[in-house]
């Protein structure tokens, strides 16, 4: 079983950074895919970026792509969201996830770290 919990979420400026933590309890290993997800109001839950925990392989979305920047730490267990640029427009719940390399569906989930930025 693997527990996410974010952190690092908050009120940023137009044009700001944050980094979000994603710290993982239990077990990860090189079969798991790491994500974040995003949610704003009114809208689909959205997944902006994948990084393979063994590899690093990353992966991003358009909307994202050149300005936010995934990696992750073995010796924490943990994974990270580097963003910069930030809009308001990436205003959101972000969520992190995990999922089993193969499978479609996201198993694990972090609770979600409020984003808001300011005009």
């Amino acid at each position: 079983q693997v527990q996410l919990v974010e952190s690092g979420g908050g009120l940023v400026q137009d044009g700001g950074s944050l980094r979000l933590s994603c710290a993982a309890s239990g077990r990860l290993f090189s079969g798991f895919v790491m994500g974040w997800f995003r949610q704003a109001p009114g809208k689909e839950r959205e997944l902006i970026t994948t990084i393979t925990w063994s590899g690093g392989s990353t992966g991003y979305a358009d909307s994202v792509k050149g300005r936010f920047t995934i990696s992750r730490e073995y010796a924490k267990n943990t994974m990270y969201l580097h963003m910069n640029s930030l809009k308001p427009e990436d205003t959101a719940v972000y969520y992190c996830a995990a999922r089993l390399t193969g499978r479609a569906a996201w198993d694990y989930w972090g609770q979600g770290t409020q984003v808001t930025v300011s005009s």
